[in-house]
């Protein structure tokens, strides 16, 4: 019987992985019996849906959530975050999906948060207020933008379970893998922010550019699983790696690629990519 994990992330997470789950089940069913002996590292931590599952398929492995976003507090604030819903859905009766709320009522929705005494996250705010895709570095920003009602009807389940038997770290990536790199029985789990792209979804400020994944491409070493998006050049840039042999190049030579169509809205949607290489 195939163990229950959570299909998606308990709060909102741009760039969660929820459409590969199924392929990324496959990847690690390539790691015999229950995982015993093996490291799974996700490197870039995010919503840490990729460590959850991997902890409930392969129970017997060490599996590093590296959480620089601090998204595990996020989990352990749910209850709050529930009561603050419920607070803000008070002042928006009557109002219906990507209508705009008016700047009167802003005001005072932004004057309860900032009055709240639980906890508050403005990449959770900005699920509710701000169209699909689009981000905001910090409470600030978020109060800047335009809102338009997406409030969830109902709470956010509580989620104690989701983290359970993670060891959860904060580190630099630059730092982490190289712990790794002489280990053939360590699966890093890749999945950075998209290139040259700002990183409001997540806690570190500035963007993921091209001199990040030079370093990073040069640090990979199988076994890994690498995933990116349209969004980015990367697919794009490994070939490029490959063709010239540039350094580290044999690391994506024959390697394997899933493509997922992902909808941003309902007009919109790109490609997520899969690079993997056991």
């Amino acid at each position: 019987m195939m163990p229950k994990y959570h299909a998606k992330a308990p709060l909102p997470f741009v760039g969660q992985k929820r459409n590969f789950i199924k392929h990324y089940l496959g990847v690690l069913d390539k790691i015999p019996g229950s995982g015993s002996g093996w490291n799974i590292v996700d490197v870039f931590g995010g919503s840490g849906l990729l460590a959850h599952v991997a902890k409930r398929i392969k129970p017997d492995a060490r599996v590093i959530y590296n959480d620089f976003d601090n998204y595990a507090a996020r989990v352990k604030a749910i209850p709050d975050i529930n009561r603050l819903r419920r607070l803000i859905s008070g002042y928006l009766a009557g109002y219906v999906k990507k209508q705009r709320i008016p700047d009167d009522v802003k005001q005072v929705i932004i004057g309860e948060i900032e009055r709240f005494d639980g906890y508050k996250c403005h990449v959770v705010l900005a699920s509710w207020f701000l169209f699909s895709g689009r981000q905001a570095a910090n409470l600030e920003r978020f109060y800047r933008s335009e809102w338009y009602f997406n409030l969830p009807l109902s709470d956010y389940p509580v989620a104690d379970d989701y983290l359970d038997g993670l060891e959860i770290i904060r580190q630099s990536y630059e730092t982490l893998i190289p712990q790794f790199s002489d280990d053939p029985q360590a699966l890093l789990v890749l999945d950075p922010p998209y290139l040259s792209t700002t990183q409001a979804a997540y806690a570190q400020d500035g963007r993921f550019g091209l001199v990040d994944y030079l370093k990073l491409v040069n640090l990979v070493r199988p076994p890994y699983l690498f995933f990116s998006s349209t969004r980015s050049e990367f697919i794009d840039y490994i070939d490029a790696v490959v063709s010239m042999q540039l350094d580290n190049w044999h690391v994506f030579d024959h390697s394997t690629r899933l493509t997922v169509q992902a909808k941003v809205s309902k007009y919109a949607s790109y490609e997520d990519n899969l690079v993997y290489k056991l």
